[in-house]
């Protein structure tokens, strides 16, 4: 079987996947969200915290709520680190710098997950698992309960209320993360995932030396890592690792895991909003540009020129002989079109224009189908502006899901689109323009701009994911990422919120003859040409520099 074929083939199982999982998962997010009962554990919970979760809150409690809640754990993470030398379970690593733990702590609670450390020479027990695991369950739920709070937005009519931040936390966490993730744990463990909490133990003699690996509690923690889009890894080497991705099948699962919330959220979108159809537009819209970006990928790694490509089948350097071309690309596409972060390969050593569409699928906003919640809340602000652009051209006030877009409507979708792309262009800029920054380029020319370009875009835009060849692992790097994934997180949430609350407070406006129909394929075609043009306009002279001038120059 050729490596193309065997591709495909694994393109159409995950698909097949997908598609079976979708409804059910969908549907059970919707009722999960739409409840009014609560559970006993969740009562503990709530008493806890002294939250009551039957309040209806208006946009800006639920975003106090959201900062709060995330400062809280920033601080928690950050302490947790400047601790760890103290810890039990430490397996003997020394408290994290300051700026390292400021990074890592920002990075983690804005469900970023970029790394500039080495976890099994960093990280203990204590601090993987009390900390990063715990945070990798609930910045996922945050994004997700965001989103449902911008779905409310559209489907109630003259009330600003949003519904309650801590009971969609809560619920997010224990009704829909936690047990996927105890089903997915087992499916990791028994591809061959380790999970234990052992300590430092040498594993075998390699030239005159030995080489030392630390166990740790990985299997519970990947499946989540996936899950919640997050893409922290147990291990430097993150999902190449074997420790953390076995084989062939341990990889597939993890793009499905990946994958399976952002797209079934579309489902959970139309069930609440009382139209399917609708949903299914904004999946049409998702699954075009990934499988678009899957077959570009997979063209440009396959297709290289030169002995070395001729005698490999493609361009294989930097990828894992267990999982091959396809597998990589598959899985390079997944992480930089949604806010993962996790890599089965080094994204350094694809192509110029292979790397080129990793920065890209970040540069669209991570929305096909992005993160947990924030692919969804970011597709709807496209869809806003797609129709805000339709209604410019037949001279008529844009409505969508029966809401018009107004004045008020369009200034919050502009500025959400907005934040990302200065924070990446204006750190970018200072960084190349500075002497100590560049001097962190392994590479000159293209390749090195594209390192640095790649660091901030992955930062702004909460992937987490590294290009490498960058040593990140800097005071300027640490601090000025870890400013732009805060910012990236939480000014957007706040444009999102503000949006919800003005839309649940309008009446609905009845369907007429000249509405455009927002569910069917022109307006699905539409929002695919809108995402891509304000994308190009936005980051094309920075790729012209980057991964487009090394593209066309190899």
């Amino acid at each position: 079987m050729s490596p193309v074929l065997a591709g495909v083939l694994q393109l159409l199982a995950l698909i097949a996947a997908l598609a079976l999982a979708y409804r059910p998962l969908g549907d059970h997010m919707a009722r999960v969200y739409s409840s009014d009962k609560h559970y006993k554990p969740e009562k503990w919970i709530y008493k806890a915290i002294g939250a009551n979760p039957s309040a209806e809150m208006r946009w800006p409690a639920y975003l106090r709520a959201v900062l709060a809640f995330s400062a809280v754990s920033v601080l928690f993470l950050y302490g947790l680190q400047r601790a760890q030398g103290i810890l039990p379970g430490s397996l003997g690593f020394v408290a994290i710098d300051p700026d390292q733990a400021f990074n890592t702590a920002a990075s983690f609670v804005s469900n970023t997950n970029w790394q500039s450390y080495y976890g099994e020479q960093a990280m203990g027990h204590v601090v993987q698992t009390g900390g990063l695991a715990v945070q990798n369950f609930v910045s996922a739920a945050v994004g997700m309960a965001v989103a449902v709070a911008l779905v409310r937005g559209f489907a109630r009519s003259r009330t600003g209320e949003l519904g309650n931040f801590w009971a969609d936390l809560v619920r997010g966490v224990f009704r829909i993360l936690l047990p996927i993730s105890v089903i997915g744990a087992i499916v990791l463990v028994a591809c061959g995932a380790i999970q234990n909490f052992a300590g430092i133990h040498e594993v075998g003699q390699f030239m005159g030396g030995s080489q030392q690996w630390n166990g740790g509690a990985v299997a519970s923690q990947e499946v989540i890592k996936e899950l919640g889009t997050n893409g922290g890894g147990y291990f430097n080497a993150n999902s190449s690792h074997p420790f953390e991705n076995p084989n062939p099948f341990s990889n597939l699962f993890e793009i499905f895991l990946i994958l399976l919330i952002p797209f079934s959220l579309t489902r959970t979108f139309g069930r609440m909003v009382g139209n399917l159809r609708q949903g299914y537009a904004i999946l049409a819209t998702m699954a075009t540009i990934w499988l678009g970006f899957v077959a570009l990928m997979m063209w440009t790694e396959f297709a290289g020129n030169g002995p070395a490509f001729d005698i490999a089948g493609g361009a294989m350097e930097g990828k894992e002989t267990r999982f091959g071309i396809a597998a990589s690309s598959i899985f390079s596409v997944s992480t930089t079109l949604t806010s993962t972060g996790a890599v089965n390969s080094f994204h350094s050593s694809y192509t110029g224009l292979g790397g080129g569409i990793q920065l890209l699928g970040m540069q669209l906003g991570e929305i096909a189908p992005g993160g947990v919640g924030s692919g969804l809340y970011g597709m709807l602000i496209m869809a806003i502006i797609a129709v805000f652009i339709a209604g410019l051209m037949v001279g008529r006030t844009p409505e969508y899901l029966g809401k018009k877009i107004g004045t008020r409507e369009i200034k919050f979708a502009a500025c959400y689109i907005l934040i990302t792309p200065a924070l990446v262009l204006g750190f970018t800029a200072a960084a190349m323009a500075l002497d100590t920054p560049a001097n962190s380029m392994t590479n000159s020319g293209a390749h090195g701009f594209s390192e640095i370009l790649y660091a901030y875009t992955s930062g702004a835009n909460n992937n987490g994911s590294a290009f490498a060849g960058l040593n990140a692992d800097t005071q300027w790097f640490n601090s000025t990422i870890g400013i732009a994934m805060l910012l990236g997180r939480f000014l957007p949430m706040v444009f999102v919120l503000a949006l919800a609350g003005s839309l649940a407070e309008q009446k609905p406006v009845p369907e007429t003859a000249g509405t455009l129909r927002t569910d069917k394929p022109l307006y699905t075609g539409l929002l695919v040409g809108t995402i891509l043009i304000v994308t190009g306009l936005t980051y094309f002279p920075a790729l012209a520099l980057g991964p487009l001038a090394e593209g066309l120059a190899s």
